[in-house]
């Protein structure tokens, strides 16, 4: 596997949440910065040292609504 996909979303608690998708990696942080640190940190303990994927992609989803 060459790269890998995380969906990241604002949590409706506060902070962030990232799910890998097409595979089992879920972690969540208080910050962006963080978030990227602990997506890191998720796919070097999910993967060995000779699968880990050269490219993680995070694909950030934030809504906001207008008033009209």
């Amino acid at each position: 596997m060459t790269e890998i996909l995380f969906l990241a979303e604002q949590s409706a608690e506060g902070g962030y949440t990232a799910r890998a998708l097409g595979g089992s990696i879920f972690t969540e942080a208080d910050t962006l910065p963080e978030l990227r640190l602990m997506v890191r940190d998720a796919v070097g303990c999910h993967f060995g040292e000779s699968d880990i994927p050269k490219i993680i992609r995070l694909h950030i989803v934030r809504e906001e609504i207008l008033a009209v």
